[in-house]
């Protein structure tokens, strides 16, 4: 489950950010491109 292993997860990393989209259904990236996009991009070029 997300709330296990997803936390926990990030905190392995050592500049680690968990993004949480609280509220959004599971097809988020059709659905919500204009808040998903930026982010993701930002990862890219990060």
């Amino acid at each position: 489950p997300y709330d296990d292993s997803a936390p926990l997860t990030v905190k392995l990393l050592k500049n680690g950010t968990l993004k949480s989209y609280d509220g959004y259904p599971h097809g988020m990236l059709s659905t919500h491109p204009e808040v998903l996009n930026p982010d993701i991009l930002a990862f890219i070029r990060s």
